[in-house]
């Protein structure tokens, strides 16, 4: 028997005592844990694997093993050193993001309320199984799919499965899917489907576990493959000419392991990963876990933002902005449920009993209501009001704390209820009823326009009915929600309830949103100065779609494609010919939001994606980027996501976007300054023979410079700040080399300029009868320290003193490799006087000169067709 089949049998044969606990654990058994298969967690081997295959780290591990091969254990321990520190970090920090997003899965409710053997137990989500029988209140999460038996004014939130704002009556007879939200009334309900075969599971399933790489990942194993193949023929065209010179092949075997270390940035790999690790660390101050670390550097380049709405660009809290009147019209500030606010007349602080009609309406809407108001916990960081019920009821109870009513609890004690007829779906109104005195009773009314502003409920004049049904027509248009408000009076209790809705008097209109958040306006505005262009994919109406993107100037005004809203049917019927000339997308579904990302992909955009709910998880996933909302979000929406918003503001996602540019810009800025030392080292390696100079560096010496300036140097060079204007700027484009927009171009000036500073100290020492070899070792490494602090985009900056601390240490350890018995011997240097310091020493500021001059070289203008001050993006 099938799951649906033994609900429909539960529910036909009235058995809603639920099952004996032997069926539920042999359905159980059956059906399997009600869990949405979650990926499964990588083991420690594969994240190793995964950091040793990087291609750069290949090469350095082949220089490990030809280095023992010729038994020079000290090399092959330093580069060892190197590939071991690079991997621990890579895969501490995904480690640690890992355990953090699985500490945010908290936040999902794990339990659930079920009748079993007669008697209500509660028991963990996962044990449930089909025919379980669900009890619902206020504030439950469905656990599973489901089919009501019994509904009393029962109204669900289905945001996070539909992405829609506005709440679901739900009746007897009616599916419930799991992950919904009760926010009124109460429900029985018999379980139809769990885990995989249920509504989250069929979305989790259109989640592919396969990660392709990120653009990165992508330029660096391009890198890596260009550079293995030019040290390979370094490597064989050195010793070549070595042996025809007369050279001991094991000297030359030496040099050309050397070389191979020198043309290869080893410390490459450790620079991106400290990188990456300092922007996650930078991150998760700014309210942003990432999950993976490539995805720092994704971000920057970011191209498309589609965001959702609910929660995202708006407060994700319903509020009354407008009310309406036959006398007067009023507008009310504030956001949320708190009481902070105030109401306007024609944009100016209502006076007096100015709006005592506003404050007449507001009071009937507390008392015809059912949510309650909580303040904020003082135990908690948390100042926000919170509200347990329907949202749009808990907007009125903050409405009329604004517009000067008394308190819920002072309305319930003066006018105490004494009869209601909930709201449902056939009548579209609630109504209840209150003691006003001795033989008199209050009623009051609040329902949709359409079924209160009729003759048949209200005893107003024609004239004023048309002209309420005008005004609700043009709040809707607009995107609000409207509710009409009645009254009367009654000299006895009306049996049933609903016998006193008709003879009532309007009070007027009330107009409801979720409204956007304060900065979203600000933050759209940033992207766009950014080059990222934002769009709109959300499941709720058209209507509301269009108020919200054009009150956070989304939409354009034009009647072109981007001044409309386009619907999921239209997607689906193939009616849209081009989805990245849409801005706002309503009525979506996963699968269309999916079309929407890989129209964006398709055409070579780097996409980021929000989402806070289940419906989210399948975009979010293949999405370039995809980011996850972590205080609301779902459990399959995070476990998709590159990137979780503790704060869940959209805001955070622009830090990011800058954060993730300047990882980028340092990584390039290292490649500059790593590889123009390396070629320049290739350079002194085949130029001196030619001028004199017989083997102008030995493999250790080589080594020891690497270690001092791509090392030590070179990692802090990852920890620089952002360069100014970075975020006024657009993003690089997708297939852009990793050295291109001039680099390779500055990469070559730069080391010519450092070639021939260290190759002048060494002919000139080589004139004076100096050690010139040790002349040369001291003034390669100088000019290559002076480029490095002349490479910053911020020359004087104290917001990084790691790098200028970092050249301090390279000079000290360059002296003691001069000086210092053990070092020099090991490193077969010899120790220098004032004239053959002063020869090395000078190559330093003509390695900072030569690096200022190059930073602005060869660089394509910024969107604004002016020059940016990073040379090095």
């Amino acid at each position: 028997m099938t799951a649906s089949a033994a609900a429909r049998t539960v529910l036909t044969t009235g058995r809603l005592e639920g099952l004996t606990e032997a069926e539920a654990a042999r359905r159980l058994a059956a059906a399997g844990p009600n869990e949405v298969a979650v990926r499964k967690p990588v083991r420690l081997h594969s994240r190793i694997l995964a950091q040793l295959r990087d291609p750069l780290i290949m090469v350095l591990l082949g220089a490990v093993v030809l280095t023992l091969a010729i038994g020079d254990h000290a090399d092959a321990i330093v580069i060892a050193v190197v590939v071991v520190v690079n991997t621990t970090v890579g895969v501490v920090q995904e480690v640690r993001a890992d355990d953090a997003v699985a500490a945010l899965s908290a936040l999902s409710a794990p339990h659930a309320r079920v009748r079993r053997d007669g008697a209500v137990r509660d028991l963990p989500a996962a044990a449930v199984v089909p025919g379980d029988v669900l009890l619902l209140g206020e504030g439950d999460v469905a656990a599973a799919d489901a089919e009501l038996a019994e509904a009393s004014a029962l109204l669900l939130d289905e945001s996070m499965l539909t992405g829609e704002s506005v709440p679901v009556d739900k009746e007897a007879g009616d599916p419930l899917s799991a992950g919904t939200v009760v926010l009124r009334g109460r429900g029985v309900a018999t379980v139809t489907a769990t885990g995989a075969t249920g509504a989250l599971g069929r979305i989790a399933a259109l989640l592919d576990d396969r990660r392709e790489p990120t653009p990165l990942q992508h330029r660096l194993a391009a890198l890596g493959r260009v550079l293995a193949a030019v040290t390979l023929g370094l490597c064989a065209l050195v010793f070549v000419l070595g042996l025809v010179r007369g050279l001991p092949p094991g000297t030359m075997a030496v040099t050309a392991i050397g070389l191979a270390v020198a043309a290869v940035p080893e410390s490459l790999p450790a620079v991106v990963t400290l990188a990456l690790a300092l922007g996650a660390r930078r991150m998760v101050a700014r309210h942003a876990l990432v999950r993976r670390l490539p995805a720092v550097e994704t971000l920057g380049s970011v191209s498309v933002l589609a965001t959702d709405k609910t929660g995202t660009l708006t407060e994700g809290r319903m509020v009354v902005q407008h009310v309406w009147t036959p006398e007067t019209t009023v507008d009310l500030t504030g956001s949320g449920y708190g009481p902070e606010g105030e109401a306007l007349v024609d944009g100016r602080p209502a006076e007096g009993d100015e709006i005592a009609p506003v404050r007449e309406l507001l009071r009937v809407a507390a008392l015809c209501n059912d949510a309650v108001l909580r303040p904020p916990d003082p135990e908690t960081s948390d100042t926000r009001w919170t509200a347990l019920g329907d949202p749009t009821e808990a907007a009125l109870l903050a409405a009329a704390t604004k517009a000067g009513c008394p308190r819920p609890v002072e309305l319930s004690a003066t006018r105490p209820r004494i009869g209601e007829a909930p709201f449902d779906s056939v009548r579209k109104r609630m109504t209840t009823l209150h003691s006003a005195g001795k033989d008199r009773v209050l009623v009051c009314l609040k329902g949709a326009p359409e079924a209160v502003l009729v003759p048949t409920v209200l005893t107003d004049r024609p004239d004023l009915l048309a002209r309420a049904r005008q005004e609700a027509a043009r709040l809707a248009a607009r995107g609000y929600r409207v509710l009409a408000v009645a009254s009367g009076t009654r000299g006895d209790v009306p049996s049933p309830v609903t016998a006193a809705e008709s003879g009532l008097a309007l009070l007027g209109l009330v107009a409801l949103s979720d409204p956007p958040k304060p900065q979203a306006s600000a933050t759209l505005a940033a992207c766009r100065t950014a080059g990222i262009t934002p769009v709109l994919i959300t499941g709720d109406h058209p209507a509301t779609a269009k108020a919200v993107a054009s009150r956070v100037t989304l939409l354009a005004d034009d009647d072109g494609p981007e001044g409309r809203v386009v619907t999921g049917a239209e997607v689906a019927a193939g009616r849209v010919p081009d989805l990245t000339s849409v801005r706002v997308f309503a009525r979506t579904d996963p699968r269309q939001k999916l079309d929407v990302i890989e129209a964006w992909r398709a055409r070579g955009a780097v996409t980021a994606m929000t989402g806070d709910g289940v419906n989210d998880g399948p975009a979010l996933h293949r999405a370039d980027i995809g980011i996850a909302m972590g205080a609301r979000g779902t459990e399959v929406a995070r476990q998709a996501a590159d990137l979780v918003l503790t704060d869940d503001e959209l805001s955070t996602v622009v830090a990011a976007v800058e954060e993730g540019r300047r990882v980028y810009n340092n990584i390039r800025r290292f490649l500059v300054y790593g590889m123009a030392g390396g070629a320049a080292e290739i350079l002194v390696m085949l130029a001196g023979p030619l001028l004199g100079l017989p083997l102008p560096l030995r493999a250790g010496q080589i080594l020891w410079i690497n270690l001092l300036t791509h090392g030590l140097t070179g990692v802090a060079m990852g920890a620089e700040p952002a360069a100014p204007g970075v975020m006024r700027r657009p993003p690089r484009p997708p297939d852009q080399h990793i050295l291109g927009d001039g680099a390779w171009q500055r990469l070559l000036l730069l080391a010519a300029a450092v070639t021939a500073a260290a190759l002048g100290a060494g002919l000139v020492a080589h004139a004076l009868d100096l050690a010139w070899q040790s002349v040369l070792f001291l003034a390669l490494l100088s000019a290559q320290l002076g480029a490095v602090l002349g490479l910053r985009d911020r020359l004087l900056t104290r917001r990084n003193p790691f790098l200028p601390l970092a050249v301090l240490l390279s000079a000290l350890l360059a002296a003691a490799a001069l000086y210092v018995p053990f070092l020099s011997s090991v490193l077969d240097t010899e120790a220098l006087g004032s004239v053959g310091v002063g020869l090395g020493a000078a190559c330093a500021p003509v390695g900072f000169l030569a690096a200022r001059l190059v930073r602005t070289a060869f660089r394509r203008p910024d969107s604004a067709g002016r020059s940016g001050t990073s040379g090095l993006r």
